[in-house]
């Protein structure tokens, strides 16, 4: 059963635009480096409800084999290594998806 990734960031306060953009460039590589992904798609709020966080990844994966390759591919690793110092705080979830009819 597909799994779908949801990962949610809310910046340091010395999170600069700059820092975003790299991110966002790292982030688009992936996709075509990890076969596993079936489905990718990441991007800042939109800025409409306060309290939301300040960017999202979303990955689909087949199963739970296909996760842990995205999860643990040194590509994804090394954009893990620019995030992980400008997060201020984090929230993830990993959930089956219901069968396609």
């Amino acid at each position: 059963m597909a799994i779908r990734h949801i990962a949610l960031f809310r910046w340091r306060d010395d999170v600069t635009p700059d820092g975003v953009t790299r991110v966002q460039e790292l982030l688009t590589n992936l996709p075509s480096a990890i076969p596993e992904l079936r489905a990718y798609s990441f991007g800042p709020d939109a800025g409409i409800s306060d309290g939301a966080f300040d960017f999202a990844v979303v990955a689909d994966v087949d199963d739970e084999a296909g996760f842990v390759a995205y999860r643990d591919h040194p590509e994804h690793q090394a954009a893990l290594g620019v995030i992980r110092p400008m997060i201020a705080d984090r929230a993830a979830i990993q959930y089956t998806l219901p069968d396609a009819k």
